[in-house]
């Protein structure tokens, strides 16, 4: 599993101030999946945050909690808001669940999540799952050029278009109702192995990037238009199965 880092917001404002930031209503029971965006609406980090009686919890990559903690500093102002690690333990897993153990709410194929002093993650195939399942990770798929519509968060359930503003919501808007998206993150059959971020060329013309690669499939970002028939990635072939 990519390292985690579990924030804590403590304070009385805690869920105004970061209910009006990020993708999804964190209101919510049990754990809810979202993003935090530029003003542009370009992605900066991708999270879990599980409420609890005197705090909320953000379990985040590690290689993102240092931005995420700086940017959620930076918005706070006069707010009575606290940020801090807490040194809890991520754990996931399809088989059996640990007590206390929640869903993952993306999708029903990645199981439990759990947090605590230890580890009690299974030995599941996360990459296999993520490639059948076009679930992007962050770091990989999930880098600051995403769009988070092109990356499927409406289908992961990581924006709530109901919940009224939060940093970037216009722009996530906009794509939702007034364009027709032609870009995005798609699971496709490879014959052959290439390097993550490989472009895809549909003849001379460029068709996306490779991203993580399990078995015969690889999750891909594609333009939709120029993704048809054979395609190369370097010596590997990409086909939209």
């Amino acid at each position: 599993m990519t390292e985690r880092t579990i924030l804590a917001l403590t304070g009385t404002d805690r869920t105004e101030f970061l209910q009006g930031l990020v993708t999804n209503d964190i209101r919510r029971a049990g754990l809810v999946y979202g993003a935090l965006l530029t003003p542009q609406g370009k992605y900066i980090a991708d999270f879990f945050t599980l409420a609890q009686q005197d705090r909320i919890l953000i379990d985040v990559a590690a290689s993102h909690a240092p931005a995420l903690a700086q940017r959620l500093t930076m918005y706070r102002l006069r707010a009575d808001v606290q940020i801090g690690e807490t040194g809890l333990i991520v754990s996931r897993g399809t088989g059996e669940r640990p007590a206390g153990a929640l869903d993952d709410p993306r999708h029903p194929a990645l199981g439990w999540r759990s947090y605590g002093d230890a580890d009690l993650s299974d030995d599941t195939d996360w990459d296999a799952l993520r490639v059948a399942h076009c679930i992007p990770e962050t770091g990989v798929e999930l880098t600051s050029d995403t769009y988070i519509l092109e990356a499927g968060f409406e289908r992961l359930h990581g924006i709530d278009f109901r919940k009224g503003c939060y940093v970037g919501q216009e722009i996530a808007a906009r794509m939702k109702h007034k364009t027709e998206l032609r870009k995005g993150l798609r699971t496709v059959a490879i014959n052959g192995t290439a390097p993550i971020g490989t472009d895809i060329m549909a003849g001379d013309m460029p068709a996306g990037t490779l991203f993580t690669q399990s078995g015969d499939r690889a999750i891909a970002y594609l333009r939709f238009d120029r993704a048809v028939g054979d395609m190369a990635a370097q010596d590997a072939t990409i086909t939209l199965p």
